[in-house]
């Protein structure tokens, strides 16, 4: 059974599917000086669950931005690294990283008005 082809309206688009979600952009970031075993980068992404990070790890691979390498080994060993596409996707998200640390006060500060009832 093949999957329907997605259908994108911008490069935006396209991106935002494949960043989409809490983790997947976390993800990237830890691996973008090095490679990890999923134990290392569970331990970086704290509040990750197992399920959840196998989940996003298998959709990054699929779509081509992690690579994921398979020691036959006892006990199996498997690490994770970017891709080329992987590392270009990690260079586009640094800007918006930037803009996040540059005003996180400030999206913290507007998040809680609400909260001080």
């Amino acid at each position: 059974m093949s999957k329907a082809k997605p259908v994108y309206h911008c490069g935006l688009d396209a991106a935002v599917d494949v960043v989409g979600g809490k983790w997947k952009p976390l993800i990237l970031w830890a691996l973008h000086e090095k490679t990890h075993r999923f134990g290392e980068l569970r331990r970086q992404l704290p509040g990750v669950s197992e399920k959840m990070l196998i989940q996003q790890l298998r959709e990054l691979e699929a779509d081509g931005v992690v690579h994921r390498e398979v020691y036959r080994e006892v006990p199996p060993r498997v690490e994770y690294s970017l891709t080329e596409l992987g590392e270009a996707l990690n260079t586009a998200l640094e800007p918006l990283g930037t803009w996040g640390l540059t005003f996180m006060q400030q999206i913290i500060d507007n998040k809680t008005k609400g909260c001080a009832a």
